[in-house]
């Protein structure tokens, strides 16, 4: 569900329905608690007028009766009744036709990461997102990266979960920081324990205090440790860390962790650059004042586009990077959109021979075929009156409808195949020679295209495409063409990927005379 955003809105409709169970429920536990308040009016009121004389009282037979009978059947029915498990049942069972929808544990964990990783690449303060601000500092001021028109504050059992999710992973530089605000939290005002809540700040201080020893504050982990004795004093395994603790603060040269350190990425070794292009979220006036980028009214010498030129924006010259405004209608869009949701899956990177989900990609994609006369066909014909190239299957590939999820993004990658072994060359028709991508949606915030080497980014610019060639004329990979897909801070991105290949373009993209180019 975290890896596209249309699920997790799928989900609000779930909630709905559990809504609606939750108030049956409500309703029918208000009558069951009626029926027994009335049972309780009665009988309070039967000792407070007829039984203030016992023996007056019983003395009547028909009084003693219903004493005896009250006793031994309407108690019994009242304490032993089965309609409040009943209808504790009949929540359960309606929540349960409703389990195959709902966010399973890998999602709970994933929509965490996606939090952290909007923390980490548009360096946003763990406290203002707790306020359900977007803030970073910048010459010492929390300023905001962007304002959304609708935010949630987080709880204590929020960040709890957030700072657990890192702590299993024995990520200590997020769970310091996620558990840290999750024990302000529940030491604040209203920060008492709520039976939804999983995290507890028992929970969140031995979580916490474990945390900072990893990171070598064992002075810091020794008080929150002592800080939890006096909440649960029987606990041994907090009384063996606190003895732990004093023992290497006393000791001559205390062992030193790394301190709050980012985790190292195996994969992501542009990590700076990615990170400061995504920031800028397409601002690089340095870049685009160069006076060879220009605007234009765009024919590509093809007959249909003359009376309709397209409006064009070059970009980058190395590599070639080019904006095609209004690209595509509201209408198509949504169409598109709409036949590709039954479709979508987890999306996949390539993995030797083979293909696999990955951390670095966070989206779910579907593959459309078209015809002629389908709005796929329409837009392959005019990919290729734009680009010049033949973007039929096999030529080219079956059209890839992207849609992101939570802090979705995919991290810097080429798109043509960089070994032989790539599942690209399953086609036989050569590798990727140019992309072809369409925004299908709007941004409100992030989700930029960086070119990491050639040191840009473009914001997404709704119902345009951005075309860039992958290879050079001789065929080589052209490496400045390393990109990435920003994580999505605010909105709910939806792209439409074309890959062309080299086969089928001998005559439309001719090689040079030179080798080298």
């Amino acid at each position: 569900m975290y890896t596209s955003l249309l699920n997790v809105k799928q989900a609000i409709s779930v909630e709905q329905k559990l809504i609606d169970y939750l108030r049956t429920y409500i309703d029918h536990e208000q009558e069951r608690l009626q029926d027994v308040k009335r049972f309780y009016a009665k009988v309070s009121d039967l000792h407070s007028e007829l039984y203030k004389g016992p023996a007056a009282a019983m003395a009547n037979p028909l009084v003693a009766f219903t004493l005896i009978k009250r006793l031994h059947s309407e108690w019994l029915n009242v304490v032993y009744s089965n309609e409040a498990l009943e209808n504790a049942q009949a929540l359960r069972s309606s929540y349960e036709e409703e389990e195959a929808e709902l966010p399973k544990l890998e999602d709970l964990q994933g929509a965490a990461k996606g939090l952290m990783r909007l923390q980490d690449v548009y360096a946003l303060q763990v406290s203002s997102l707790v306020r359900g601000r977007f803030q970073r500092v910048a010459n010492g001021e929390a300023v905001d990266v962007y304002m959304p028109a609708v935010s949630v504050p987080l709880s204590g059992d929020d960040c709890f979960l957030v700072g657990k999710v890192a702590y299993e992973q024995e990520d200590y530089y997020h769970s310091v920081q996620w558990l840290e605000e999750s024990v302000r939290l529940f030491r604040g005002p209203g920060g008492e324990w709520s039976p939804e809540n999983e995290g507890t700040l028992e929970d969140a201080l031995d979580h916490l205090a474990f945390s900072h020893f990893k990171t070598g504050n064992v002075s810091h982990a020794l008080s929150l440790s002592q800080e939890l004795l006096h909440h649960d004093p029987m606990n041994g395994r907090v009384l063996q860390n606190v003895e732990k603790y004093e023992k290497l603060l006393v000791a001559e040269s205390p062992p030193r962790g790394d301190g709050l350190r980012r985790p190292t990425s195996t994969y992501l070794r542009t990590r700076e650059t990615y990170e400061r292009l995504c920031q800028t979220q397409g601002s690089q006036p340095t870049h685009f004042k160069n006076p060879r980028l220009f605007c234009d009214y765009f024919t590509n010498d093809n007959p249909a586009l003359l009376l309709m030129p397209v409006r064009r924006e070059v970009l980058s010259l190395q590599p070639f990077v080019v904006l095609y405004h209004d690209f595509i209608t509201d209408a198509e869009a949504e169409d598109v959109k709409s036949l590709a949701q039954p479709g979508l899956r987890r999306s996949v990177v390539a993995a030797g021979e083979k293909q696999a989900t990955a951390d670095y990609r966070i989206s779910k994609s579907a593959w459309l075929k078209g015809s002629s006369v389908s709005i796929v066909g329409k837009l392959d014909q005019r990919i290729s009156m734009l680009t010049g190239l033949n973007a039929k299957h096999p030529y080219g590939e079956y059209l890839q409808v992207v849609n992101y999820g939570i802090g979705g993004h995919y991290e810097p990658h080429f798109d043509h195949a960089t070994s032989p072994s790539s599942p690209v060359f399953k086609l036989k028709t050569g590798n990727r020679v140019a992309t072809f991508m369409i925004y299908l949606s709007p941004v409100e915030a992030g989700g930029s295209t960086a070119f990491i080497y050639a040191n840009f980014s473009v914001p997404v610019v709704e119902k345009a495409a951005i075309f860039w060639w992958n290879l050079h004329r001789n065929g080589e990979g052209n490496i400045d063409t390393l990109h990435a897909g920003c994580p999505v801070l605010i909105g709910d991105k939806w792209v439409a990927n074309k890959w062309i290949h080299e086969f089928g373009q001998e005559f439309l993209h001719r090689c040079s005379l030179n080798p080298e180019e």
